[in-house]
């Protein structure tokens, strides 16, 4: 049974999860660039050498070709959506819980924060799913050696004139399936690690920095071990040209699996885990640090 602090306020954790997000953004942002470079980036012609060889060349590449705002290309998307994301991400998951609870000291068991954390899957998908597609072609139009875009706007007006509201949200459905049940896992995860590392006859509430972090960080990891072949397919998908998979996400795994293999889901792998553990760690610390203070200047919100 978890043992969760009482009673939820699904508005702190509105607010708390929005100061989070732009916490985990900061942090985690240059390895999400290496990812997605990784994920797309097209397959080598026979007898030629891929564009990256793993995590480290395209860091390296990336580095040396175009400097540290290179790791930093495309931020200002999730920046702009990452605090409302986060914020109502963490508010779905407050209100989750909140909707289980019978009477406000209520304690959810493991499977009802798993699906309190659903929840707010579902909720984040509205405000993802656009800044996610605009976030990848500006991360992959660099290493292409072309210049379509000047920036975030300059992509989501050409993408609005070219396809309308559609063209925005190219891979919703995707976006879904990768963060509903990932989210699921994600709080539940951080809800589990905090009972376990809380000391005998201590709260959830008090717990240090440093286990916050650590709760924080492997959340993330599970988080995005549930993720990653979504998120491989969702990349493929929004930064494919129109029209090339017309039945979805169906098309774009037969074409990984048939030309790449099963291990192609996994592309990116080490870059996700490398940035997944401080990007939540810090996510979470500043969500709790965030809350400790509006429990302070609002105790009755």
């Amino acid at each position: 049974m978890a043992k969760q602090a009482q009673p939820v306020s699904p508005i702190k954790n509105f607010f708390a999860g929005g100061f989070g997000g732009v916490c985990l953004v900061f942090v985690g942002h240059p390895l999400d660039t290496i990812k997605v470079r990784l994920q797309t980036q097209p397959k080598p012609q026979p007898g030629q050498a891929p564009l990256y060889a793993g995590t480290l060349d395209c860091f390296r590449k990336t580095l040396l070709g175009e400097g540290v705002r290179g790791l930093y290309k495309g931020m200002a998307a999730p920046i702009i959506g990452v605090t409302p994301m986060f914020a109502v991400c963490f508010f779905g998951f407050g209100l989750g819980k909140r909707l289980q609870q019978r009477k406000p000291d209520d304690i959810l068991t493991y499977p009802q924060l798993f699906a309190a954390g659903m929840l707010s899957g579902v909720f984040t998908t509205a405000i993802m799913a656009p800044g996610e597609r605009i976030k990848c072609l500006l991360q992959i139009q660099a290493a292409s050696g072309e210049t379509k875009y000047s920036g975030s706007l300059d992509c989501a007006k050409q993408l609005y004139r070219e396809a309308g509201i559609r063209g925005m949200y190219k891979g919703t459905v995707l976006t879904l399936m990768r963060d509903v049940p990932a989210s699921g896992m994600y709080f539940m995860t951080y809800e589990w690690l905090k009972n376990i590392l809380t000391p005998e006859g201590k709260s959830v509430s008090d717990l240090s920095v440093p286990r916050i972090l650590f709760a924080g960080g492997l959340a993330g990891i599970f988080n995005w071990a549930v993720a990653i072949p979504p998120d491989v397919l969702k990349s493929r998908f929004q930064t494919a040209p129109a029209g090339k998979y017309p039945n979805g996400f169906r098309d774009v795994l037969r074409e990984l699996i048939r030309e790449e293999g099963v291990a192609s889901l996994y592309k990116g792998f080490t870059a996700v885990m490398i940035r997944a553990f401080p990007a939540n760690a810090a996510c979470f610390l500043g969500f709790e640090v965030a809350m400790k203070f509006l429990n302070w200047i609002a105790p009755g919100l």
